[in-house]
């Protein structure tokens, strides 16, 4: 049996480091998520200190949100990899546009990343599938659901195979695989897909579970991505119970992650073993 509860722990323990290159519209919300878990952000993405700065931090969290930096992605990503330490890669709107297809593909070409975490259009096109995706939202044509589980699941071991990497496809259902071992969570609520940066908080809360857990990137991933969930159904239970909305809903699941124990997320996780 997998322990997905340990990675928790082990963040709370370690309080890791966690360099993060992510966009202008995010970089709070990912700071504050890797602060509540436990870790301890940097937010350094100028091409002149990047290196300097991955070299005292204990994983890497690159996001093509902040596109305008990814020479600083590949010069940290490089020297992450040198240092064998973790790196995490969330391919923002990837298939969108000519600049992030050729972005992502640099990425993936000179940078090892640990994991990759995106939503089912982004690694649909990552895998060479075609997508649908609009912006930074998926398209409910790439959605994982029951109906289409087999598939995507080949999918992602197919692209972990590929990459070298575990992949997170986050959504309703998340879909995490490192071509072997392979999990479904059944997880999270619909109001996370109602703030700005949910998918950035897991990719950068995945960074910090996996330089607290670098002996084993696919528990660590999944634990983050677990805790996500569970925080989400907490934070949209209290959302439901005093009638609030989305704003308040962000701040309930930061609190959510800050009060997490190892108890809940055990009894609250949900997945299935492939």
């Amino acid at each position: 049996m997998y322990d997905f509860i340990t990675p928790l722990h082990c963040v709370r323990q370690n309080q890791p480091l966690i360099q993060c290159i992510t966009n202008f519209v995010t970089v709070n919300d990912c700071a504050n998520i890797i602060l509540a878990t436990g870790g301890s952000p940097s937010m350094s993405q100028d091409i002149r200190e990047v290196e300097e700065s991955v070299s005292g931090a204990d994983a890497l969290v690159c996001n093509l949100g902040a596109i305008d930096f990814t020479a600083s992605m590949v010069a940290a990503g490089k020297k992450a990899n040198q240092l064998k330490k973790p790196v995490i890669l969330d391919p923002v709107a990837a298939g969108t546009t000519q600049l992030r297809r050729e972005a992502s593909r640099t990425l993936l070409e000179q940078v090892h990343f640990s994991v990759i975490r995106g939503n089912a259009s982004e690694i649909r096109f990552l895998s060479g599938q075609q997508s649908s995706g609009s912006g930074v939202d998926v398209s409910p044509k790439d959605a994982a659901t029951i109906d289409n589980l087999p598939d995507v699941l080949e999918m992602t071991r197919s692209l972990a195979r590929k990459a070298g990497s575990v992949i997170v496809l986050s959504g309703a259902l998340d879909v995490i695989s490192d071509g072997t071992r392979s999990v479904v969570l059944h997880n999270g609520c619909p109001t996370m897909a109602r703030i700005t940066g949910s998918g950035c908080m897991l990719t950068a809360l995945i960074g910090a579970f996996c330089a607290a857990t670098p002996e084993d990137f696919f528990c660590a991933a999944v634990s983050a991505t677990a805790a996500m969930g569970v925080c989400g159904e907490l934070a949209e239970k209290r959302r439901l119970t005093n009638q609030t909305g989305n704003a308040t809903f962000r701040t309930d699941l930061i609190d959510a992650m800050f009060n997490l124990t190892e108890i809940q997320l055990g009894e609250g996780i949900h997945y299935e073993l492939f």
